[in-house]
């Protein structure tokens, strides 16, 4: 029997009335498909808001009632349109992460996604119903309420349909697909009718907030068909796939702009074997993810580490860099929160040569400074400051997209 699962953001379900538009979106998607799974985040601002009560109770609250707290937004908005469908004459039952046999790891806030017991969710399906999946949640061992990290709906809806063996999985958004850049920076931005899956986990894990790289990653996995579309018109939306065959691709596809980050510096650190291994075991075992690394030639025996972080993390890694820094004697540690990332992806990078030289001579030509580099197969990444990073889109742009 046919099935798909279908996410609808935050957006989708804002308001009673865009409830109801979801609800219009299943009954017609009822003569294409057999089975129907909906997830769904919670209703836009809801999130926010709850983490803004609980800072100000607390400046650092547990991680557990963290996750208690805010899974509550997605039961409400799964609940609400679980009786919106039933009033429409569609047969629909809302579940939890837990109730849907979504089980983790442990860790409160950030929890990954250990196993899927499907059992209840084909019961309900083989009985006829409309699932509504709570996303963004699970359970742990103990029955703990988790939560999959900021965009964990994506994943949840994936997991789902890997899982269950879906035809397809469908993320409806507030934009009509993959664009290749933020349309509200460049105004000329060209939607992608596919984008392979590799492309995609890359700009997602860059800083483009269309898909939650995670969630990419586990639906290259499984070959799972992805479509970005938009919750508010029928256009077709953007396919992600495995790479084409064929048809050379263009150097770069995208470009992307994280600005939620902070660049950390220990300075006159001994030149010595261990200490790096000492600094990111500790930033590890935070789980705290770092994403750019820099260090600078030894002179004199000593040597400077830049690191890169999210900028919700900044403050603890700056922490535990204090902390490290008392065992091996750095002089100082400095935090710098006005950058951003700025990033180009192609997998057409594979192949062709002088993509490098492209993008450092279109930012000097505008007088963009760059103050950090990194590379990968597909990707080049330079940090500015947060004033240049809406100009250095547009130039990056313009240079290999027009």
């Amino acid at each position: 029997m046919s099935l798909v699962v279908k996410k609808f953001g935050g957006t989708s379900v804002a308001n009673l009335d865009k409830i109801r538009g979801v609800v219009k979106r299943v009954s017609t998607a009822r003569s294409s498909w057999e089975r129907i799974i909906v997830v769904v985040s919670a209703m836009a601002g809801e999130t926010d808001k709850l983490i803004r009560f609980a800072h100000a109770l607390s400046p650092q609250p547990v991680g557990r009632e963290m996750d208690l707290l805010l899974t509550s937004g997605e039961r409400i908005a799964s609940s609400l349109l679980a009786i919106a469908l039933d009033a429409a004459g569609i047969p629909a039952i809302s579940l939890t992460g837990g109730q849907a046999g979504i089980l983790t790891e442990g860790a409160h806030t950030r929890a990954r996604v250990r196993s899927i017991r499907p059992a209840r969710i084909l019961k309900e399906l083989n009985g006829g119903k409309v699932v509504v999946a709570a996303g963004f949640q699970g359970v742990d061992e103990f029955d703990e309420e988790t939560t999959l990290g900021r965009g964990g709906s994506d994943l949840t809806a994936v997991a789902l349909a890997a899982a269950l063996e879906a035809d397809r999985c469908e993320i409806y958004t507030d934009v009509d697909g993959v664009y290749t850049a933020d349309p509200r920076i460049v105004p000329d931005a060209k939607r992608m009718e596919q984008i392979s899956f590799e492309e995609m986990m890359e700009l997602a894990s860059l800083g483009a907030k269309v898909l939650q790289a995670r969630s990419v990653d586990l639906a290259a996995k499984y070959d799972l068909p992805l479509v970005v579309r938009s919750a508010f018109d029928e256009g077709e939306g953007t396919l992600i796939i495995p790479e084409s065959t064929g048809i050379e691709s263009p150097a770069v596809r995208g470009v992307s702009c994280d600005s939620k980050q902070s660049k950390l510096t220990i300075s006159a650190v001994p030149d010595r074997p261990g200490i790096a291994a000492a600094l990111f075991g500790q930033l590890a075992e935070k789980s705290i993810m770092v994403d750019m690394i820099v260090q600078n030639v030894s002179e004199n025996s000593l040597t400077d580490i830049s690191i890169t972080v999210n900028s919700d993390m900044a403050q603890h890694a700056e922490q535990i860099m204090v902390e490290s820094n008392e065992s091996f004697g750095g002089a100082t540690i400095s935090r710098d929160d006005d950058i951003a990332k700025v990033s180009v992806v192609g997998v057409g990078m594979k192949s062709q040569a002088g993509v490098a030289a492209r993008v450092f001579s279109a930012l000097a030509r505008s007088r963009i400074n760059i103050m950090m580099i990194s590379t990968s197969e597909i990707s080049i990444s330079v940090v500015v400051r947060q004033a240049d990073s809406e100009n250095a889109v547009r130039v990056l742009h313009k240079e290999f997209i027009g």
